[in-house]
């Protein structure tokens, strides 16, 4: 929390408890609505969601809280809101649709796509003492995937969980993710979502997820069969079950959450909630009423008023204590700090209670720094506290690998190394010097776009199979297919592929930030050229757990990379070092050319120069002293490197990892310094520095 401000919830007490509150052998029921004139309870039979079995009407309370205090809530029951109220610009009342409460924290489904009921939830849970286990920043290692889709076809995991929570807690998963060194896993959306009406018709669905229905309910459809059968407390129990069995290995849970849209689409789309409650308090809307639309889903969640912030905020609040989850990405997080002019501002409120919040204190807070609306492009400017996804470092070190090797094959590379090397250093142009480079989230791939295989074999994208005419997903990738597009038989084509794959998985290893790998990006896993496959839940997209060699080889790389940046704290520093300053728990760092002389000011940007030596000695708190050569090249061109003789008390070089070797070496081969070393083309390669 700030030192220089008290925390304050958006809306103050008057919006406290809002949602069914069990007490007492009653319930009481708070909704929010500044401009209905009426409110009712709809309770429905509990095997029959057609069968109305007692309505209640709400009062009106200070704060535009609607509330009533009923037996008729208890737990298990199966509830809607009805609300009244003017229609025209900005409002769409019907006081005959039925609504979710947006705080149910369950949910039941009729036979209709809008056939939902909420249902009130005891939320009794024993964690049996396991606590989250508070992986520090610079130890964090981010591993984002699908829940179904990284267990679907596990051979370890039981087939009754294929695709499921518990499936994902199975203790094969667990003994996977300690293997390849990942210590976070970043799960895509499991807030209650449903697929758009649109991908039904062409008979798609929403696979990844980022539709939400409702903010406070897990997906039942990742429960298990059983859980599924017994309703909404087993899937809820399923979920924390999950969460514990992750924390009792010591791996972390992050939250993909999407607050900056909801399901309810464009004005004409699905009624299912916010539209009908408060249609002009919760969506972003011109003054006659249109949608002002800045995710490119149809509506804009309006965070500027205190309802829809608090909204957010309590969400938040649940996930992080009754669920114990670890930390949030926020989806087109730019949306999130839009203030009433639909602007972003760094000191939205909104954003300022996230961060200050107390009952946040302890969770990682990774914003997706930007949206599709004017001035929605904020990488580096969201406030102390936050991570961000680093689009600029992925741009950059795509482009060092690839695209600048693909241009340099038919003329000469375009730009030298110093924009990569900045990057690898912990992007100090993009983050301000107080929230250092454990603000950057460094990554080459993600759920959206090219898998790593996909990524080094393609020139182009292929997404034919979403019914789009291949119109959607992005066109500029800063891919490289390596002189053949997708399947080749080439073996020189794919060796180089692979040692592609291997320097983009280094680099976002080996550089300071934090790192994310996406799931089976680690064995290779391919989407055929798709990238944009949200609507595929299929063998295109579930992971494969059937390897061949080089895919072995290749997750060996990967686990051998995370292993060393845990034992070099010199790869990790969670400060920027400043000239002449002794910085605890950076990393001083210098650069040195091919000869092993240091870079002069014009071989940064010289394209003529891609090869540099980077030495960084870290300045720890509570680890021993460390220090690292890394050495980069990035021409296919092999070329000669005079190891530096300048790094001071430096009497050998113990090799660790290069990105040359096909298969782990195991070896750690030492060099003197002013040895001359052989480096292959396009390839990078680690010392210890003793």
């Amino acid at each position: 929390m700030s030192a220089t401000r008290a925390f304050a919830a958006p809306g103050g007490t008057n919006l406290d408890d809002l949602g069914v509150r069990l007490h007492d052998g009653t319930a009481t029921l708070r909704v929010w609505s500044q401009n209905a004139s009426s409110v009712e309870l709809v309770i429905f039979d509990e095997t029959d969601l057609d069968w109305v079995t007692d309505t209640v009407q709400l009062e009106r309370r200070p704060g535009s809280v609607w509330e009533v205090t009923t037996d008729l809530l208890q737990p298990g029951t199966r509830y809607a809101l009805r609300a009244g109220g003017p229609h025209g610009p900005g409002n769409t009342f019907n006081p005959e649709t039925l609504l979710l409460d947006p705080y149910a924290r369950g949910l039941a489904q009729g036979d209709g796509y809008e056939e939902w009921r909420s249902v009130v939830i005891a939320d009794g849970f024993d964690w049996g003492g396991v606590t989250k286990p508070r992986i520090p920043l610079d130890r964090t290692v981010i591993y984002e995937g699908h829940l179904k889709g990284m267990t679907k076809r596990h051979p370890g995991v039981t087939p009754a969980l294929h695709g499921t929570y518990a499936g994902l807690a199975h203790p094969a998963m667990i003994e996977y993710l300690h293997s390849i060194g990942v210590t976070t896993i970043e799960l895509l959306p499991i807030h209650a979502f449903v697929p758009e009406p649109r991908l039904l018709e062409r008979g798609l669905t929403n696979y990844w997820g980022y539709n939400t229905l409702n903010f406070f309910t897990p997906h039942a459809a990742y429960a298990s069969d059983d859980a599924r059968k017994e309703g909404p407390e087993a899937v809820l129990s399923e979920f924390k079950g999950m969460v514990r069995l992750l924390h009792e290995a010591g791996l972390e849970v992050v939250l993909d959450v999407v607050y900056n849209h909801t399901s309810e689409e464009g004005i004409g789309g699905p009624r299912s909630s916010l539209r009908g409650i408060d249609n002009a308090g919760y969506y972003r809307q011109q003054a006659d009423g249109a949608y002002i639309d800045t995710t490119g889903c149809g509506n804009t969640l309006n965070t500027s008023t205190d309802a829809a912030a608090r909204l957010v905020l309590d969400s938040l609040r649940y996930w992080a204590t009754e669920m114990q989850i670890d930390g949030f990405r926020f989806d087109l997080a730019t949306a999130l700090g839009r203030n009433a002019r639909h602007e972003y501002d760094r000191e939205h409120p909104l954003l300022r209670a996230i961060q200050d919040d107390p009952i946040l204190a302890d969770v990682k807070l990774i914003a997706e720094p930007w949206d599709v609306g004017l001035g929605g492009w904020q990488t580096g400017n969201f406030p102390d506290g936050f991570l961000e996804w680093n689009d600029r470092y992925r741009d950059r070190v795509r482009n060092f690998w690839l695209s600048d090797i693909d241009y340099a094959r038919r003329a000469s590379a375009p730009v030298g190394i110093g924009g990569f090397a900045t990057r690898l250093a912990g992007s100090s142009n993009t983050f301000a010097d107080e929230r250092g480079p454990l603000a950057s989230v460094n990554f080459v791939t993600a759920h959206d776009g090219f898998t790593l295989h996909d990524l080094v074999s393609y020139d182009v994208k292929h997404n034919e199979a979403n019914g789009e005419n291949n119109h959607d997903g992005a066109d500029l990738n800063r891919s490289f297919n390596h002189g053949a597009e997708g399947p080749t038989d080439d073996q020189a084509i794919l060796a180089a592929r692979r040692k592609a794959m291997r320097n983009l998985l280094g680099t976002v290893l080996l550089s300071a930030g934090i790192p994310m790998l996406t799931a089976g990006d680690e064995t290779g896993r391919t989407q055929r050229g798709n990238n944009n496959a949200y609507a595929h839940d299929s063998a295109l997209t579930w992971l494969s757990w059937e390897f061949e060699p080089w895919q072995e080889d290749l997750r060996a790389h990967v686990a051998t990379l995370t292993r060393l940046r845990r034992e070099n704290p010199a790869l990790r520093p969670s400060r920027y070092a400043r000239l002449g300053e002794h910085i605890p728990n950076a990393s001083v760092m210098d650069w040195y050319d091919q000869d092993g002389g240091t870079m002069e000011q014009q071989q940064w940007t010289d394209p003529g120069n891609r090869t540099l030596q980077y030495v960084a000695a870290s300045t720890p708190e509570s680890e021993d002293f460390n220090r690292i050569l890394l050495i980069v090249h990035g021409t296919e061109t092999p070329i000669d490197v005079t190891l530096p003789e300048a790094v001071e008390g430096a009497t050998r070089f113990v090799s660790l990892w290069s990105s040359a070797d096909e298969h782990p070496d195991a070896e750690e081969r030492i060099f003197a310094p002013g040895d001359v070393l052989p480096v292959p083309g396009t390839s990078m390669h680690l010392f210890r520095v003793e």
